[in-house]
């Protein structure tokens, strides 16, 4: 407790804060107060208030830092007060109940429940906060609260993924009873959960805990086709475990990569979510063309899963869609999915040459990396009997130099040009637009990406080859 306090005395924040923030009945709340007791940096402040209207508070304390104001909810009166840095956020809204201890009471778990005075310098901590958070446990404050948003459910995993907390057998037992009522909620937020779970370091451990309550199932049912591929010769794990290892090993691969590499995945290009969020659910996702591709050779017994890429793909925006991804986000993912297997056939045997190597790198574009890390995770992911050390080695090996190879030249990789439109190739090969006219582009895009193709006067030549088949 005393740590605690101490803390909050030298926060720079909140000395910044505080002296414009006198009036009584005025509070932290939430998640801030937990990062603090955990040592997390937080820049995102939630602050409630009683005696005055939170509308007034927010005026007062943007004017006085010359921070910018957002309205959030003007019908639940919650303002955001975005402060000059353009990092650290405050957000200000109405007290429910009748004082702070009602307020904390209507909160999802007692991990977040923590509140802070800022008159009276004090801590208010009516549901064992402070206790849960060392013991490491997200606890429900009452199953009603889980009953009137049932989101929160999902958020426990996302909170675990985060934090690598442990779920308190009371609430394991309430998600198990009431785990079909995630269903009731927005797909827009069961999205915005997901993504955030996903980019949790502990994402695995949570969804192995989300598959036993039955809740996985309710978000992502296409999982349990998964579960029906055993281990094989080349797979020590049924698929889907195989799926949680992979999306468990992008964490070993970031965590092992230059600096450069980190912060490509630290980037928000969809959101408020990282890079890394999207890349461990394509990850999670890479397998999912196998149970429509299964076949098991009956001379050999083995498993075969023919063009599971590109299956998986195809059903990849199908599964998205129904949760509200954007059309930028599922190209992203769909594109992870149709291409996981690319870096280690370019690694392998004769293929591993510098023309297959750009070829790869202009083919993924800023996605070189991404690819690269899901091809990683699937090699420490897939330990069957056939699949010896050396193999392991030779493969993880060549990954990381591929990784080395796109840093040094990924600058200087420049897109390639367009030698012929659409319409110059139909009026040289006296065609209409349609199914061949897109074949053909593709067909010319992909000599170009191989520099069989390097000029406009070869790409003549090669589509009226093309043409003649």
């Amino acid at each position: 407790m005393n740590n605690f306090e101490e803390y909050i005395k030298n926060n720079k924040i909140l000395n910044l804060i505080q002296p414009h923030l006198q009036n009584k009945q005025t509070y932290i709340v939430g998640g801030y107060l937990r990062d603090v007791i955990l040592g997390r940096e937080s820049s995102d402040i939630d602050i409630v208030t009683f005696l005055e209207d939170s509308k007034t508070v927010a005026q007062k304390l943007a004017k006085n830092l010359k921070a910018y104001l957002v309205t959030l909810d003007e019908t639940n009166q919650i303002y955001r007060i975005v402060l000059p840095d353009k990092i650290t956020y405050i957000d200000i809204a109405q007290g429910e109940g009748k004082n702070i201890e009602e307020d904390l009471l209507r909160r999802d778990f007692s991990i977040n429940a923590l509140g802070y005075d800022l008159y009276n310098k004090k801590i208010i901590d009516v549901t064992n906060s402070i206790s849960d958070i060392h013991n490491k446990i997200i606890r429900e404050i009452s199953k009603k609260n889980i009953e009137d948003d049932p989101i929160r459910m999902l958020r426990a995993y996302r909170f675990q993924s985060e934090l690598g907390f442990e779920i308190s057998e009371s609430l394991n037992e309430i998600i198990k009873n009431l785990a079909k009522d995630i269903e009731k909620s927005a797909k827009e937020r069961i999205n915005t959960e997901l993504t955030k779970l996903f980019a949790g370091e502990h994402a695995s451990k949570a969804i192995t805990a989300m598959d036993a309550t039955k809740i996985l199932h309710h978000i992502l049912p296409e999982c349990e086709e998964l579960k029906k591929i055993p281990p094989n010769s080349h797979h020590h794990l049924c698929l889907f475990n195989h799926c949680i290892s992979v999306t468990d090993k992008i964490e070993e691969f970031i965590k092992k990569s230059p600096e450069e590499v980190k912060k490509h995945f630290e980037a928000k290009p969809f959101g408020s979510v990282n890079k890394k969020g999207y890349l461990k659910l394509a990850a999670f996702l890479h397998d999912i063309g196998k149970p429509k591709t299964w076949t098991i050779e009956p001379e050999t017994g083995r498993h075969r899963f023919i063009k599971h890429d590109d299956v998986g793909a195809k059903l990849a925006p199908q599964i998205l869609k129904k949760l509200k991804f954007s059309n930028k986000q599922i190209k992203y993912i769909q594109k992870l999915i149709k291409y996981h297997i690319y870096p280690a056939n370019v690694v392998t045997g004769e293929n591993y040459t510098e023309k297959a190597v750009l070829k790869f790198f202009r083919k993924m574009e800023d996605d070189a990396l991404d690819v690269i890390a899901i091809a990683y995770s699937d090699r420490l992911s897939a330990l069957g009997p056939d699949i010896t050390e050396e193999m392991v080695t030779n493969n993880i090996n060549g990954l990381w130099s591929l990784v080395e190879r796109y840093l040094k030249i990924k600058n200087e990789l420049a897109p390639l040009p367009k030698l012929l439109d659409g319409n110059e190739i139909m009026q040289i090969l006296g065609i209409k637009a349609g199914p061949q006219l897109g074949k053909i582009i593709k067909a010319l895009k992909e000599a170009q990406l191989s520099s069989e193709v390097q000029t406009k006067d070869d790409a003549i030549m090669f589509i009226k080859k093309l043409g003649k088949n």
